[in-house]
Protein backbone atom coordinates (compact mmCIF):
# COMPACT_ATOMS: atom_id res chain seq x y z
CA UNK A 1 0.00 0.00 0.00
CA UNK A 2 1.11 3.53 -0.76
CA UNK A 3 0.22 5.91 2.06
CA UNK A 4 0.59 9.32 0.45
CA UNK A 5 -1.89 9.14 -2.42
CA UNK A 6 -3.61 12.37 -3.39
CA UNK A 7 -6.68 12.02 -5.62
CA UNK A 8 -7.49 15.28 -7.37
CA UNK A 9 -8.67 16.91 -10.56
CA UNK A 10 -5.85 17.27 -13.08
CA UNK A 11 -4.18 20.44 -14.32
CA UNK A 12 -2.54 21.08 -17.69
CA UNK A 13 0.86 20.13 -16.26
CA UNK A 14 -0.40 16.58 -15.64
CA UNK A 15 -1.04 15.79 -19.30
CA UNK A 16 2.44 14.40 -20.00
CA UNK A 17 2.00 11.86 -17.18
CA UNK A 18 -1.51 10.96 -18.37
CA UNK A 19 -0.13 10.40 -21.89
CA UNK A 20 2.65 8.20 -20.42
CA UNK A 21 0.04 6.08 -18.67
CA UNK A 22 -2.20 5.99 -21.75
CA UNK A 23 0.74 4.46 -23.66
CA UNK A 24 1.05 1.74 -20.99
CA UNK A 25 -2.64 0.85 -21.30
CA UNK A 26 -2.45 0.94 -25.08
CA UNK A 27 0.50 -1.49 -25.03
CA UNK A 28 -1.61 -3.98 -23.03
CA UNK A 29 -4.45 -3.63 -25.54
CA UNK A 30 -2.13 -3.89 -28.54
CA UNK A 31 -0.49 -7.02 -27.12
CA UNK A 32 -3.89 -8.59 -26.36
CA UNK A 33 -5.58 -7.70 -29.65
CA UNK A 34 -3.15 -6.38 -32.28
CA UNK A 35 -5.92 -6.96 -34.84
CA UNK A 36 -7.91 -4.15 -33.16
CA UNK A 37 -5.38 -1.88 -31.42
CA UNK A 38 -2.40 -0.16 -33.03
CA UNK A 39 0.31 1.40 -30.88
CA UNK A 40 -0.26 4.99 -29.82
CA UNK A 41 -2.58 6.66 -27.35
CA UNK A 42 -6.35 6.77 -27.14
CA UNK A 43 -6.33 10.58 -26.82
CA UNK A 44 -4.06 13.29 -28.13
CA UNK A 45 -2.78 16.15 -25.97
CA UNK A 46 -5.31 18.59 -27.45
CA UNK A 47 -8.18 16.23 -26.62
CA UNK A 48 -6.99 15.84 -23.03
CA UNK A 49 -6.62 19.61 -22.72
CA UNK A 50 -10.23 20.05 -23.86
CA UNK A 51 -11.40 17.39 -21.40
CA UNK A 52 -9.86 19.31 -18.48
CA UNK A 53 -12.67 21.86 -18.77
CA UNK A 54 -15.46 19.51 -19.85
CA UNK A 55 -17.82 18.91 -16.93
CA UNK A 56 -19.32 15.90 -18.72
CA UNK A 57 -15.88 14.24 -19.09
CA UNK A 58 -14.49 14.22 -15.54
CA UNK A 59 -10.90 13.22 -14.94
CA UNK A 60 -9.27 12.27 -11.66
CA UNK A 61 -5.56 11.71 -11.12
CA UNK A 62 -3.67 9.90 -8.39
CA UNK A 63 -0.56 11.75 -7.30
CA UNK A 64 2.15 9.84 -5.47
CA UNK A 65 5.27 11.69 -4.30
CA UNK A 66 4.47 14.67 -6.53
CA UNK A 67 3.96 12.65 -9.73
CA UNK A 68 0.77 11.47 -11.41
CA UNK A 69 0.85 7.67 -11.20
CA UNK A 70 -2.76 6.93 -12.09
CA UNK A 71 -5.86 8.41 -13.66
CA UNK A 72 -9.55 7.88 -14.29
CA UNK A 73 -11.08 9.28 -17.47
CA UNK A 74 -14.85 9.38 -17.12
CA UNK A 75 -17.94 10.29 -19.07
CA UNK A 76 -21.26 11.30 -17.56
CA UNK A 77 -23.93 9.67 -19.67
CA UNK A 78 -27.66 10.36 -19.78
CA UNK A 79 -29.75 7.44 -20.97
CA UNK A 80 -33.26 8.08 -22.17
CA UNK A 81 -35.70 5.58 -20.78
CA UNK A 82 -37.26 3.49 -23.50
CA UNK A 83 -39.91 1.79 -21.41
CA UNK A 84 -37.74 -1.26 -20.79
CA UNK A 85 -34.26 -0.15 -19.69
CA UNK A 86 -34.13 2.46 -16.96
CA UNK A 87 -30.68 3.80 -16.02
CA UNK A 88 -31.06 7.55 -16.16
CA UNK A 89 -27.52 8.76 -15.38
CA UNK A 90 -24.26 6.81 -15.37
CA UNK A 91 -20.64 7.63 -14.76
CA UNK A 92 -18.89 5.54 -17.39
CA UNK A 93 -15.21 4.91 -16.71
CA UNK A 94 -13.65 5.31 -20.13
CA UNK A 95 -10.21 4.45 -18.76
CA UNK A 96 -8.67 3.75 -15.37
CA UNK A 97 -4.93 3.23 -15.16
CA UNK A 98 -2.20 2.94 -12.54
CA UNK A 99 1.46 2.93 -13.53
CA UNK A 100 2.50 -0.67 -14.08
CA UNK A 101 5.35 -0.35 -11.54
CA UNK A 102 2.90 0.64 -8.77
CA UNK A 103 -0.04 -1.70 -9.39
CA UNK A 104 -1.31 -3.65 -6.38
CA UNK A 105 -0.54 -0.88 -3.89
CA UNK A 106 -4.02 0.55 -3.42
CA UNK A 107 -3.84 3.40 -5.93
CA UNK A 108 -6.47 1.95 -8.26
CA UNK A 109 -8.80 1.26 -5.35
CA UNK A 110 -8.47 4.88 -4.16
CA UNK A 111 -9.13 6.16 -7.69
CA UNK A 112 -12.21 3.97 -7.92
CA UNK A 113 -13.51 5.08 -4.50
CA UNK A 114 -13.10 8.72 -5.57
CA UNK A 115 -14.89 7.91 -8.83
CA UNK A 116 -17.84 6.42 -6.92
CA UNK A 117 -17.96 9.52 -4.70
CA UNK A 118 -17.97 11.70 -7.82
CA UNK A 119 -20.77 9.61 -9.34
CA UNK A 120 -22.86 10.12 -6.19
CA UNK A 121 -22.22 13.89 -6.30
CA UNK A 122 -23.39 13.86 -9.92
CA UNK A 123 -26.58 11.93 -9.00
CA UNK A 124 -25.62 8.88 -11.04
CA UNK A 125 -27.41 5.58 -10.58
CA UNK A 126 -24.29 3.53 -11.31
CA UNK A 127 -20.67 3.39 -12.40
CA UNK A 128 -19.88 1.30 -15.47
CA UNK A 129 -16.89 0.36 -17.60
CA UNK A 130 -15.80 -2.07 -20.27
CA UNK A 131 -12.94 -4.50 -19.76
CA UNK A 132 -11.41 -6.76 -22.40
CA UNK A 133 -11.43 -10.51 -21.81
CA UNK A 134 -7.70 -10.68 -22.67
CA UNK A 135 -6.96 -8.61 -19.54
CA UNK A 136 -7.56 -10.99 -16.60
CA UNK A 137 -5.58 -8.80 -14.18
CA UNK A 138 -7.99 -5.92 -14.81
CA UNK A 139 -10.99 -8.21 -14.47
CA UNK A 140 -9.69 -9.49 -11.11
CA UNK A 141 -9.10 -5.92 -9.93
CA UNK A 142 -12.60 -4.76 -10.88
CA UNK A 143 -14.16 -7.80 -9.22
CA UNK A 144 -12.07 -7.17 -6.07
CA UNK A 145 -13.56 -3.67 -5.72
CA UNK A 146 -17.12 -4.99 -6.03
CA UNK A 147 -17.91 -4.62 -9.71
CA UNK A 148 -19.90 -7.36 -11.44
CA UNK A 149 -20.36 -8.28 -15.08
CA UNK A 150 -23.45 -6.68 -16.61
CA UNK A 151 -23.28 -8.20 -20.08
CA UNK A 152 -20.88 -10.04 -22.37
CA UNK A 153 -20.09 -9.00 -25.92
CA UNK A 154 -19.49 -11.92 -28.26
CA UNK A 155 -17.69 -11.95 -31.61
CA UNK A 156 -16.86 -14.17 -34.54
CA UNK A 157 -13.81 -13.09 -36.50
CA UNK A 158 -14.23 -13.17 -40.29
Amino acid sequence: MVNDIIIRRPVAGDIDDILRLLRQINAIHHEGRPDIFSLGTKYRRSELEAMLDDRERPILVAEVDGRVEGYMLGELQEHPTDGIIITPRTLYIDDLCVDEALRGRGIGRRLYEATVALAREEHCSDVTLNVWSFNPAAIRFYESIGMKARKTMMEQML
